[in-house]
């Protein structure tokens, strides 16, 4: 019998422990807002891009497909090999009549250079007060200490037809990307 006065309690709490850590899972898988812009249109900007030159959505929204991506920082590991592999596919975005951007908070000194070391043959957007990534709703981690990376695919309307969220997966955005693009007629 004091078995059971033991067990039943145990249970009680573990369970309770369980429901609440559930709640506070879901409440803040829902603070990435970035699925629910889904099927919005793309929002309106200008930042520099790595030469300095001033890049406003509104001179390419409706002449291609867009694919943004916002990552947490140039030259580092996850960003490099993200940047690397968008490069190395760069063709395959052509095809798909796509124009890739690069999106993070780093300077355009800092992109310039990472733009140079790694060859990379697409435009790099510093966005150093994190407007833009606010704009598509691009948390950080759940920690606050690293800034999300998440990716975007918009048509040639300028509707966001799909969006990749993974800080630890930087090549399966290059993947989702393209094939979203190549699933969408293109």
């Amino acid at each position: 019998m004091n078995t059971h006065k033991i067990l039943l309690p145990t249970i009680l709490i573990i369970l309770i422990i369980t429901i609440i850590l559930a709640v506070v899972y879901f409440i803040f898988r829902s603070q990435d807002g970035t699925e629910s812009m889904i099927g919005a249109k793309v929002p309106e900007f200008t930042l520099p891009d790595q030469d300095g030159n001033e890049f406003s959505i509104k001179d390419v929204v409706g002449k291609k497909n867009l694919v943004y991506y916002f990552y947490p920082k140039d030259f580092t590991g996850g960003c490099t090999k993200e940047a690397c592999t968008f490069r190395d596919d760069f063709k395959d975005f052509v095809e798909a009549d796509a124009i890739v951007i690069g999106i993070s908070s780093q300077s355009v000194e800092s992109h310039k250079a990472f733009a140079e070391k790694y060859n990379l043959p697409f435009t790099l957007l510093a966005d150093t007060n994190n407007t833009v990534r606010k704009l598509f709703h691009v948390q950080t981690n759940e920690y606050g200490h690293i800034p999300g990376r998440v990716s975007f695919v918009v048509d040639k309307k300028g509707m966001i037809i799909s969006t990749f969220n993974s800080l630890t997966q930087p090549k399966k955005h290059v993947e989702e990307a393209l094939r979203i693009l190549k699933g969408n007629g293109n």
